[in-house]
């Protein structure tokens, strides 16, 4: 069985591409997953014409793009299908508004009308469970992407929001393994309270290293390798700043976690995928 690539999400950094490239190979990634979004390297609006080039370049440096961080466009799937990306990776909010079933049939409604163009391109839509009002869980990946051939519409499986959403590392692949199509996500995260012991508690989501998240990475790459996975682990490269204080690390403040981590999952890879 080949072992996973190693990607790293690019947002973090908004460096040149040239210089990104040369910094995330020197890391040791194999790829990533660039981000395609206002401000970043390639953006909605030059995706057309860039991001053929900016996976050249990328390959230059011996860096492969399984995987973009985008919004459902066709103008983005025909520039996956040109350069050769495979998934487009989407969250999936849910508007409380509307209600959770409306969100899910407005989401189905969404992928219906690309179907063509992602079956034209060779292209798939990836969506990623995320914490809060979104698809939060593998169960929720499953409801919504029910019905789908995920070679079009699949699930990208990010164990740190199951694990704050309270699934067990087996469940979770076992609900979502179905759905897949070649990505997983590795971050992790836990609770700390964020307020004082004077008043009633309240929590927010931190993001952390592999020691100290909500679920086992060990566990998780021994199920994925139990189910016979093949693909890409991404690295999204999240680590909340202190204890206390609001946003994520970003630029090269991510390096001293994201090396920590990204050599720990090379060792799980080497030990398990053998």
């Amino acid at each position: 069985m080949a072992k996973p690539l190693i990607t790293v999400f690019t947002k973090p950094w908004t460096d040149p591409l040239p210089e990104l490239a040369a910094k995330l190979a020197g890391l040791g990634f194999g790829g990533v997953e660039l981000a395609v979004r206002p401000g970043y390297q390639v953006t909605p609006d030059t995706a057309g014409s860039e991001l053929p080039k900016a996976v050249r370049l990328l390959e230059e440096h011996g860096l492969k793009t399984p995987s973009i961080a985008a919004e459902i466009d066709e103008t983005i799937i025909d520039a996956c299908g040109e350069a050769g990306v495979g998934i487009i990776r989407i969250c999936a909010p849910i508007d409380m508004e509307k209600g959770y079933q409306s969100s899910v049939d407005d989401y189905r409604r969404q992928f219906d009308a690309v179907l063509p163009a992602l079956e034209r391109n060779g292209v798939a839509i990836g969506v990623q469970n995320h914490y809060g009002y979104n698809i939060g869980s593998a169960v929720g990946l499953a409801h919504l992407l029910a019905d789908y051939d995920p070679k079009q519409i699949c699930g990208v499986l990010d164990m740190g929001h199951c694990a704050v959403d309270g699934e067990p590392v087996e469940m979770a692949v076992d609900i979502a393994r179905p759905h897949m199509n070649g990505l997983v996500n590795f971050k992790s995260a836990c609770h700390l309270r964020a307020n004082g012991p004077e008043r009633e508690a309240e929590y927010q989501v931190h993001w952390t290293t592999h020691d100290h998240g909500g679920y086992n990475w060990r566990k998780l790459v021994s199920e994925l390798h139990h189910t016979g996975f093949e693909g890409t682990f991404c690295m999204p490269a999240e680590y909340s700043r202190k204890a206390g204080e609001h946003g994520q690390l970003m630029d090269d403040d991510v390096l001293p976690f994201l090396r920590k981590d990204f050599a720990h999952l090379k060792n799980l890879i080497d030990d398990i995928y053998t």
